[in-house]
């Protein structure tokens, strides 16, 4: 049976990494392949963010409006 090992990779690890990808690569491709790395991230951390601001924005125009209805006198 398969043991279940939990992948952490520590700074060592990251490093043979980097070092292997430098070499596979070259220096030039190197700084463009982690720029894009951090993009991706930006964007995944972006993402992750975006839907709880949309529900804020969603609740507060919910609080206005009921704000404003209640306010109004009615006239019947």
């Amino acid at each position: 049976m398969l043991a279940i090992v939990p992948l952490f990779i520590g700074t060592t690890e990251l490093l043979l990494i980097a070092a292997l990808v430098l070499l596979l690569f070259g220096g030039k491709k190197f700084p463009e392949m982690m720029k894009g790395l951090g993009q991706g991230m930006q964007s995944f951390k972006k993402g992750m963010n975006e839907p709880i601001s949309e529900e804020k924005k969603e609740n507060e125009q919910n609080a206005e409006s009921k704000v404003s209805s209640g306010s109004e006198p009615k006239s019947e």
